[in-house]
């Protein structure tokens, strides 16, 4: 049977907080996937899911999904995440905080794949950041990582959610033309920020917060991996000077971005629309359950894109680019203005589609 016809025992980790739902409400009805285990932090082990999620002393509940949690996830017992039972379980999924994901990550990897929103293992040499369709040559780095930790599994992380729209967008320029140099700015929704300090209503309504800590240099960083060649069992980081100003602005979901991108030679407006028209598509064609029709939707209308109108594009996995001009400040430069849905397509439902990605690759099978 073709591994992709096959069904896959999943487990969830760091269930109960909002990446981790995230996953569940990904996962219903998912054809390949099937939840079998959720994990969580002390506090909620032994309790069904259901009972978790809700809070003991007021009885609110604490599901915080646009859809209620799907029922036949409420009564999944909640296991403490250091002492998950994985040996039914062919991917661990994992939405935890750093410190947490660095601890029991390797645990998991022991025995099977585990593909994490973490930014635990991101700028480790033997660790890939997969984005479906950019970098599939970095699955070579996965025998590396085994033989290096003794693992037979694999740790693999997505990139952080704002790094995901604008990687998206410059890969087809970097193979088409070559790319110069970056500029981003990103008015980052508040859904980014889970329900951390710094983005409680008195905080962010009437206002932008102009800093988030350590997210410009994390998007500096990962643009060059993801881009980047294997080489010597590592990675050679593509040579793309990035510079970000990351901002939080009063939007639920949705990262709006300003690019300004130096190319390596001249291109065309027509050129540049051409070649994000018709890129992504091995991805496209092979009709991932999670892959949206688009990775790249472009628009003419010069008041798009706009989070509240665009976000859901391909149910929140394209990246809507509009506002395509000349950059007259750069040397070959275009600048342009791209939304991409931050908990959707840059947390867990493009974690899943990593997975599926690695399993038509037959990385995972």
């Amino acid at each position: 049977m073709a591994a992709k016809n096959r069904s896959f025992n999943v487990a969830v980790v760091g269930a109960t907080g909002i990446a981790g739902q995230q996953f569940l409400a990904a996962l219903e009805g998912h054809p390949w996937f099937k939840l079998k285990r959720v994990a969580a932090s002390q506090r909620s082990a032994g309790k069904p899911y259901g009972e978790a999620v809700r809070d003991a002393a007021s009885g609110a509940s604490r599901w915080y999904g646009e859809k209620a949690c799907p029922a036949d996830y409420l009564n999944l017992n909640v296991e403490q995440a250091e002492h998950l039972k994985i040996d039914d379980i062919d991917i661990v999924f994992t939405a935890l905080e750093s410190d947490a994901a660095k601890e029991v990550e390797p645990l998991y990897a022991k025995k099977c794949p585990v593909i994490s929103t973490a930014s635990a293992f991101r700028y480790e040499e033997d660790v890939p950041i997969f984005l479906p369709g950019i970098n599939p040559g970095h699955a070579a780095l996965i025998e590396t990582q085994r033989k290096n930790r003794g693992f037979k599994g694999f740790i693999t992380p997505g990139p952080n959610c704002t790094t995901v729209g604008l990687a998206i967008t410059l890969k087809p320029l970097f193979d088409a033309f070559g790319v110069q140099s970056v500029i981003m700015t990103s008015l980052q929704a508040i859904s980014g920020a889970g329900r951390n300090p710094g983005v409680l209503g008195m905080d962010i309504l009437d206002n932008v917060i102009p800093y988030i800590p350590k997210e410009e240099e994390k998007i500096e960083k990962e643009t060059g991996k993801i881009l980047g060649k294997v080489a010597g069992g590592k990675i050679e980081h593509a040579k793309i000077p990035v510079s970000c100003n990351c901002t939080r602005v009063n939007v639920h979901d949705g990262h709006l971005e300003t690019v300004n991108v130096g190319l390596g030679k001249k291109a065309s407006l027509d050129e540049v629309k051409a070649v994000w028209a018709k890129s992504y598509e091995e991805l496209r064609a092979s009709k991932l359950p999670s892959a949206p029709a688009e990775m790249i939707h472009y628009t003419e209308d010069p008041f798009r894109p706009q989070p509240r109108l665009d976000r859901d594009r391909g149910d929140g996995m394209t990246t809507t680019v509009g506002r395509l001009r000349q950059d007259h400040v750069l040397p070959n430069g275009v600048k342009y203005v791209l939304l991409s849905h931050n908990t959707k397509m840059g947390a867990a439902k493009g974690a899943i589609l990593t997975a599926e990605y690695l399993i038509e690759k037959g990385v995972i099978g």
